[in-house]
């Protein structure tokens, strides 16, 4: 129910109060008076104000200066884009276009968010509709021959004012001009504005906008982790509640195929104070991000992997380990190298190796095998032997090694338990050329050799000791061209 002085205000002004009428919009626009809020009724009220000082003589009107003033400026508060099925809405439009010329700020604003603001879409189809129906000819209002696409180029012109102007609606310029781009510019105007500006909310909102980049900055910085090339360290007592908004958006991040996210959702979920708490989920994020190439996630999976070798199922124990350390290692992760010593043997210098007299002699019988006519079984033979000097192997790891699954990408193994179940394997790192090339010449030589063609261990021994009496006898260091042996 009107109180009494709603109801005293609504009678004056009724009786063309002036005062009362601008009294009344006010009520309207603000909710006083326990009043509810229709911008529609304001504009009526102030329309009627407007006529009545225009009616006044000329006298009383030098007067009411102020009054008008006032007025211009109590109708530019009104919201005109919710305004447009007021029986009014044609004089708000003829005002606020006379006060746009005026230079008036809110009334620019005003109808820039009419016209192309993208939320008032539909409406801007209404206005179009309604220009069309308007009897311009009864307007004096110097934008009443333009068409609708041209007051949106001056709405557009207007915006460009308000963005480079210093009023209250600058603010709202940018972030709409932002807005009307494309979006691929859009991210890229929000993201320079974070990165030399260290605007917040333009960080905001191109994480918002689905910039991966800037998800992941968001997140690193809600869960103040350290990213200093990669995030390594985070830092103790934040919240739970922040913890969460970085998990948020670095889960996002994360769905993009960023690593750093991954890895940085592995730190936080080995937070005490974060409620999600896994150490599980900590450790598929880490395996995550190691996938995708993380230095510092391949070195905690290696690492990981290596302390639990015992209780791991694998063909040779510490394979995998390796590799992942491996991997830290080719990225400059210096605990990589420390700890793959320890896995890995270490051979890169062949001159110091036991067979390397030998297998200077198979190299060259192998280079001129067309010469010598050496059989397939001999030219195996020779393999052996090159490939023996290069990873240091025992007379028995020559002799019964399988050529052709030595090789993996990091190291090579050699496993002869299928013979000698005593013997353990040996895990060697792949150091230099010579031995990639060596294990390359190998492994087509043997390929889709049988694995029985080379006979039991004895038959192995006897052929062994046939090869290197022949090249011994046959083959004289004199004969051997230093450019003709990669061993060297």
């Amino acid at each position: 129910m009107a109180s009494r002085e709603f109801l005293k205000i609504l009678s004056s002004a009724r009786l063309g109060d002036v005062f009362a009428q601008q009294k009344l919009a006010s009520a309207y626009l603000t909710g006083s008076f326990k009043t509810p809020i229709q911008p529609g009724n304001a504009l009526i009220w102030l329309e009627k104000c407007y006529l009545s000082l225009k009616n006044q003589s000329l006298e009383e009107k030098s007067s009411e200066v102020g009054d008008v003033s006032r007025l211009y400026e109590q109708i530019t508060q009104i919201p005109l884009s919710e305004t447009l099925h007021s029986p009014s809405f044609g004089f708000a439009w003829d005002i606020f276009w006379e006060l746009s010329h005026a230079n008036s700020a809110s009334a620019k604003w005003q109808l820039v968010n009419l016209l192309i603001n993208p939320s008032n879409e539909v409406l801007q189809g209404q206005v179009e509709q309604w220009l069309k129906s308007k009897n311009t000819l009864a307007s004096n209002n110097k934008v009443s021959a333009l068409n609708f696409e041209e007051l949106q180029e001056l709405a557009k012109k207007y915006l460009q004012e308000l963005a480079d102007s210093e009023s209250t609606f600058t603010h709202l310029a940018k972030a709409l001009l932002i807005e009307l781009q494309p979006k691929n510019q859009t991210l890229t105007s929000l993201w320079d504005s974070w990165v030399a500006e260290n605007n917040e909310e333009a960080l905001h909102r191109s994480a918002e906008l689905g910039l991966t980049v800037a998800k992941l900055t968001l997140g690193l910085r809600l869960a103040r982790i350290d990213q200093i090339g990669q995030a390594e360290k985070i830092e103790g007592g934040k919240s739970n509640a922040s913890l969460k908004k970085a998990a948020y958006w670095l889960e996002l991040a994360a769905k993009d195929g960023d690593r750093d996210a991954w890895f940085a959702l592995g730190e936080i979920y080995r937070r005490p104070q974060f409620s999600g708490y896994s150490a599980t989920e900590s450790d598929r994020c880490f395996d995550r991000a190691a996938d995708l190439g993380h230095a510092q996630a391949q070195f905690r999976k290696g690492a990981n992997l290596w302390r639990k070798r015992e209780k791991i199922e694998e063909p040779v124990r510490g394979l995998q380990a390796s590799y992942w350390i491996w991997q830290a290692q080719q990225q400059g992760v210096a605990e990589a190298t420390e700890l793959l010593q320890k896995i890995l043997e270490s051979v890169p210098n062949p001159k110091r190796n036991d067979w390397y007299e030998l297998a200077l002699l198979a190299d060259h019988a192998l280079n001129h095998h067309a010469e010598h006519k050496l059989d397939e079984e001999w030219i195996l033979m020779c393999h052996r032997i090159i490939i023996a000097n290069q990873f240091q192997m025992s007379k028995a790891e020559l002799l019964l090694c399988e050529v052709s699954q030595l090789q993996h990408e990091h190291c090579v193994v050699v496993d002869i338990r299928w013979e000698l179940p005593k013997i353990l394997p040996r895990l060697i790192q792949i150091e230099t050329i010579s031995q990639r090339r060596s294990l390359l010449a190998a492994g087509k030589a043997f390929s889709g050799t049988a694995l029985d063609q080379e006979g039991n261990l004895r038959q192995r021994r006897y052929r062994f000791d046939r090869v290197t009496a022949w090249l011994n006898t046959n083959i004289t260091k004199r004969q051997i061209d230093e450019s003709d042996a990669e061993l060297v």
